[in-house]
């Protein structure tokens, strides 16, 4: 199981790392699940992701906390709701539009019922 978990974790890091630049790809759900998956599987690979200086404080500010900072929910509420607009304007489809406006209000309201930390 430690193999398949190990594995699950690399290609979640991958899909995250590729969410910074792909405005469809979510990068912290991600991040979140590379440090679950690590930590059943491998210590050194888990205190890797808790101790990397690009997202290793947000995810340990997640899990230790349950919060994230004031400057990711403003920069990710922003990004979402910048990319959702965009998509909603371009697409031409109304149930695709309803579909995207209601993700955008999910993770907004998400996050911020979070707590928020600094």
């Amino acid at each position: 199981m430690k193999p398949l978990l190990t594995a699950l974790g690399t290609l979640s890091l991958i899909l995250g790392t590729l969410g910074i630049f792909l405005p469809v790809l979510p990068t912290t759900p991600f991040y979140l699940l590379t440090a679950w998956c690590y930590l059943k599987s491998s210590d050194r690979l888990y205190r890797k992701v808790m101790d990397n200086r690009f997202f290793g404080k947000l995810v340990r500010n997640y899990y230790e906390k349950r919060a994230v900072s004031r400057r990711t929910k403003v920069i990710s509420i922003s990004t979402t709701l910048l990319t959702i607009g965009i998509s909603i304007a371009v697409v031409d489809v109304t149930w695709i539009r309803i579909l995207l406006a209601c993700v955008a209000a999910g993770v907004t309201v998400h996050l911020l019922s979070m707590k928020s930390c600094d």
